[in-house]
């Protein structure tokens, strides 16, 4: 399939940034720059979708915490938009090929998602919030600069989309130690928060 190194990094991508990549794309079939993507990705009512939740996600997923909690609830959304990207990419005709490719991006999505998620864990460990915004900053300008790459060389920003993958994977195991204790560390603080609530109501009304 002529189109599956796009499907590959476009899956990639929306495992960081769903909305970033339909954003992307759609403009780039509606501009005409990129004959692969389906009108479906180019109608009016989803790209400005798309722009409003790439709005939400750029400010959600620079607060400490927060995009812990944006990841989560992102867990299912991400891979499934890899898998309706690419099938949408690789055509709507119901066939073998297409399920192939949603299976790509999907799988894809979910690694690349899970490789986000235990990082932001990690950084989420430190106290400060400048990491935060400076990781999802270079996300944003990771996942615009592959997907346009991918547009005009598709062979070439699937390797590179590859790399990234296994780089990050790498990193993820690297790094689970300090996952592991920021997980430990939530928890923590929601059995006291429940202690506390649990310690006021035995206790009662004041006076």
């Amino acid at each position: 399939m002529s189109v599956l190194p796009l499907v590959f990094t476009s899956g990639w991508a929306s495992g960081i940034n769903a909305y970033a990549v339909v954003l992307l794309l759609g403009v780039f079939g509606a501009t005409g720059l990129a004959d692969e993507v389906p009108a479906s990705l180019q109608r009016t009512d989803v790209l400005v979708v798309a722009g409003v939740l790439f709005l939400c996600e750029a400010v959600a997923d620079k607060i400490p915490y927060v995009d812990s909690v944006w990841d989560s609830v992102h867990t299912v959304i991400r891979p499934v938009a890899g898998a309706v990207v690419g099938a949408l990419l690789a055509g709507q005709s119901g066939s073998l090929s297409d399920l192939a490719a949603g299976a790509i991006g999907g799988s894809t999505a979910l690694a690349s998602h899970a490789v986000k998620a235990g990082t932001r864990m990690a950084v989420n460990t430190s106290p400060e919030p400048f990491s935060n915004i400076a990781l999802s900053t270079a996300e944003d300008l990771g996942v615009a600069g592959i997907v346009t790459f991918a547009v005009f060389h598709p062979t070439a920003a699937a390797v590179i989309a590859a790399v990234l993958l296994a780089a990050g994977l790498a990193v993820l195991v690297f790094l689970w130690t300090r996952i592991r204790r920021f997980l430990r560390r939530r928890a923590r603080g929601r059995e006291e928060k429940r202690l506390a609530a649990g310690a006021r109501a035995a206790a009662g009304p004041p006076g």
